[in-house]
């Protein structure tokens, strides 16, 4: 039962105005222009081969998913024919790294691209315009759920989530994969995440059978988007574990019993391409799990996550603060952090802690609602104006950089491979403004110059 201090909490709370609901739905609606409908790299054709094979083919046999993006000189980068049209799994099948959330994630949407496709006489072959557009959209779809459930989360905790939700959609690496790569993985990423931690705060007053099992229907989910999010679990399942609540053996297992029912998928993939559970043995080769990669991947001055995205780094300061607020808080803020630890320990623990080539720490973006929370708890938190306006600062500057970043990424003016803080901050600063009216006229009117070699 929840407790007198727990009722009054979120009676004293008003959650945002209809109006504001409203004009941060209509801003995400007039973005939606911005989203790119391409596929590019193999991360995506990984992901969206799940869904053309299955939807097509009826199979988990990628060979022409990836033959089809190879032939045309979408997949031409380094190592890609040797390792996805040479090289096959126990089975006998092409290798596959990614998994199949996604898949179901984007599958409305690419039966809506199938009746476009078939409406406007397009190819009806799962690779044309209109099915890349679908699962482009949906992505930022997804990642603008996922907004909206982080905002839910802040209001559980009493907490205006609107303003911090806006801060971290422009200032963090989400924006990126929302609009420039949507069939990456991350948007959806997000969206799990957020599914997930809302439920958890959701039902942890009283923790009830049918709660639990939604829980463990997100957390199956959620790790089938990807498999790093799955440490996700540990925080809401600690938080179990310590509550008071009867029937702890009954609910936890029928989480866990939700949580194989929704796998299974997942699982009968793993069985039908590798032959045994779990991802391509190639995948544990490339994991040292003593964390050698701890601090760069937070604080490389080429890599780190937090010189990429400064913003996540005040929003895990407001997380830090949130166990000293009360009784309340105080478990939900060590269960918060420890999944950002994890999220941390997983990132530097993998050989390719740098995603070079990628814009950011992407494997970061998972983090998106526990950064809205710490963002909205620290706002919430500071005394006084001149506080809060400092605060407010460093959030624009913050979000400034991140979109500066995007736009420097995107017309080649930094080296891909890395950060070099000196030089970007240069054409954050100087170079940007200048050109930025001939940038938004191409990305308007003329955005395929920005693909083409030397642009």
């Amino acid at each position: 039962m929840s407790s007198p201090a727990h009722s009054a909490l979120r009676a004293h709370h008003r959650a945002p105005a209809p109006r504001q609901w409203i004009l941060l739905i209509c801003l995400f609606l007039l973005s939606l222009p911005a989203v790119t409908p391409r596929i590019y790299s193999s991360d995506e054709i990984q992901y969206f081969a799940y869904l053309r094979s299955i939807w097509f083919d009826h199979d988990l046999s990628f060979e022409n998913e990836y033959q089809y993006f190879y032939d045309r000189g979408i997949a031409r980068s380094e190592g890609f024919h040797e390792t996805f049209l040479e090289q096959k799994t126990d089975t006998n099948r092409r290798i596959n790294f990614g998994t199949i959330g996604c898949a179901i994630l984007w599958s409305p949407f690419y039966l809506a691209g199938d009746l476009v496709a078939r409406a406007a006489g397009a190819p009806v072959d799962g690779f044309s315009k209109p099915y890349v557009a679908a699962v482009a959209y949906g992505s930022a779809i997804y990642g603008f759920l996922a907004l909206l459930l982080a905002v839910r989360c802040a209001e559980r905790l009493g907490f205006d989530g609107l303003v911090p939700a806006l801060a971290v959609w422009l200032g963090t690496p989400l924006f990126f994969y929302m609009y420039i790569a949507p069939p990456f993985s991350h948007a959806c990423s997000a969206f799990g995440v957020a599914l997930f931690t809302y439920v958890w705060l959701r039902i942890r007053d009283q923790w009830p059978t049918r709660g639990l099992i939604a829980l463990g229907a997100a957390g199956a989910l959620m790790a089938m988007i990807r498999e790093q999010d799955v440490f996700f679990v540990v925080g809401p399942a600690l938080d179990f574990l310590g509550s008071r609540t009867s029937w702890r053996l009954t609910g936890g297992l029928a989480a866990a019993a939700a949580f194989a029912a929704v796998f299974a998928p997942q699982a009968a993939t793993y069985l039908i391409l590798n032959g045994h559970l779990g991802p391509h043995s190639s995948v544990g080769h490339k994991m040292n799990w003593t964390a050698p990669h701890l601090l760069q991947v937070l604080f490389s001055p080429e890599h780190g996550f937090f010189v990429w995205t400064p913003l996540a780094l005040v929003a895990i300061v407001g997380l830090l603060r949130l166990p000293a607020r009360g009784e309340r808080y105080r478990s939900v803020g060590f269960c918060l952090l420890l999944t950002v630890a994890l999220q941390i320990y997983v990132g530097g623990s993998v050989d390719s802690w740098t995603v070079a080539g990628a814009f950011g720490q992407r494997r970061f973006i998972a983090l998106t609602p526990a950064l809205v929370i710490g963002l909205a708890a620290l706002h919430a938190g500071l005394q006084g104006t001149a506080a809060r306006r400092v605060l407010m600062v460093v959030t624009v500057l913050a979000v400034y950089w991140n979109l500066a970043l995007i736009a420097e990424f995107s017309v080649g003016l930094m080296d891909r491979q890395r950060l070099e803080p000196g030089k970007n901050a240069y054409h954050a600063f100087v170079t940007l403004p200048r050109i930025a009216p001939s940038l938004a006229y191409r990305y308007l009117f003329d955005r395929g110059s920005f693909y083409k070699h030397g642009s």
